[in-house]
């Protein structure tokens, strides 16, 4: 099988990383997988101050932790969506959740309200019955999905995901 991917956006508090634990737990059961976070206020900390593999990351270095159930990868440079693909290695399905400007098909999440800033960016929005969708102009690109009903979102992934190796 070819590495597909799919991007997800939305407000914060809409359900993105809820959603995409569903569809991973949907899709796992097939499909190897590989999900990319984007952190735009660089606020998630994996590492603990004091311990080994911090105090290497604090020299610049690239570190990586080897165990037996993982392997982590601490790097200190940015690093853009090839080369993390690359560094993923074999995977079929590859969820991101951000990223906003990846040319990436994207599924933009809202409850409560939609933000039009996402339409240009997106190709489907997830809502659910709190968005009342005649307030709205919507773009007759754009594919309207459930957002409880997971199964119709997985089956429009996997039809439009895209293809990255």
């Amino acid at each position: 099988m070819d590495s597909l991917a799919i991007a997800f956006s939305g407000p914060s508090n809409s359900g993105k990383t809820t959603l995409i634990v569903k569809v991973a737990e949907a899709l796992k059961e097939k499909y190897s997988l590989a999900i990319v976070k984007h952190d735009p206020s660089d606020k998630a900390i994996f590492d603990k101050e004091g311990k080994d593999s911090w105090k290497f990351s604090n020299t610049g270095a690239e570190v990586v932790v080897a165990s037996p159930t993982r392997t982590t990868f601490l790097s200190q440079k940015q690093k853009d969506i090839d080369e993390i693909i690359e560094m993923l290695g074999d995977f079929d399905i590859l969820l991101v959740e951000g990223l906003k400007t990846l040319p990436l098909p994207r599924l933009s999440v809202f409850r409560n309200k939609l933000d039009e800033s996402y339409f240009p960016m997106s190709n489907a929005l997830a809502i659910d019955d709190s968005i009342n969708l005649d307030d709205y102009n919507l773009p007759s690109h754009l594919d309207i999905l459930d957002l409880n009903n997971t199964e119709s979102i997985v089956e429009w992934i996997l039809k439009n995901a895209k293809k990255v190796r």
